[in-house]
């Protein structure tokens, strides 16, 4: 059996980190977490890790080593409709407040598309 793991992150807002990762993964606000400093986000489905946000005084200085990747494109799919669900994740997370820096491609096929949260944290959409 796995063991339950949480992932933690840095943050200038945690409360606004918080809301993006929510709305991008389809989790909610953890119930009862009330931390001016903090913020946690989980699984309604209790499936996926929570992922955890707590303020820091210094900014990002640097590429993030650890980074989560939104997977829509389906497990080895490299198809016309993979990438079209990768660019429409893309589009409705530039929504909410990430930037989309570049499309890499694996060959012909779009492999996956590099973006910065409302922070400035390095993920992909593969």
């Amino acid at each position: 059996m796995a063991t339950k793991w949480t992932i933690g992150g840095d943050a200038a807002d945690p409360q606004r980190l918080a809301e993006f990762w929510a709305a991008a993964l389809g989790y909610i606000l953890e119930p009862g977490y009330d931390d001016p400093d903090g913020a946690s986000i989980v699984d309604p489905d209790d499936v996926g890790p929570a992922i955890g946000f707590l303020r820091v005084p210094e900014p990002k200085t640097s590429k993030n080593r650890l980074h989560i990747d939104i997977r829509v494109a389906g497990p080895g799919e490299r198809s016309a409709a993979s990438a079209e669900r990768m660019r429409s994740k893309a589009a409705s997370l530039v929504d909410l407040g990430a930037t989309q820096v570049r499309e890499d491609f694996y060959g012909p096929e779009l492999g996956h598309i590099v973006m910065l949260d409302p922070e400035g944290n390095e993920f992909c959409v593969g």
